[in-house]
């Protein structure tokens, strides 16, 4: 059994939440709920545990606190960010990036 690949996405608004949501859906990987803030972000992370993060506006200090936390984690933004693993500098080049970067672990057995 292989677990699937989880993606938290971060906007600054929910209509951007929304539309950056929507550019991220693939049959690759499911989506957690999202988040607006850095603060519902920490809280998505801790409970989902996804294994990439797409941050769409200024969370600088989100990034980095992800890093800090998550060193494995997948971060994709919309600008150079440092501690960002790629940047996706329009939502529609957001699924090539993220199909690009190294998938996390090789199947879980069952019963692990």
């Amino acid at each position: 059994m292989c677990r699937a690949v989880k993606v938290l996405c971060v906007a600054d608004d929910e209509e951007s939440l929304s539309a950056l949501r929507r550019a991220t859906t693939a049959a690759e990987w499911e989506l957690t709920a999202g988040a607006t803030s850095e603060t519902d972000a920490l809280s998505v992370i801790d409970v989902e545990r996804p294994h990439a993060l797409v941050v769409f506006g200024g969370f600088e200090h989100l990034v980095w606190l992800v890093r800090d936390r998550f060193p494995a984690m997948r971060i994709v933004t919309d600008r150079d960010t440092p501690g960002a693993s790629a940047v996706a500098p329009t939502r529609d080049d957001v699924r090539e990036v993220l199909r690009s970067l190294a998938r996390p672990g090789g199947p879980i057995l069952a019963g692990s």
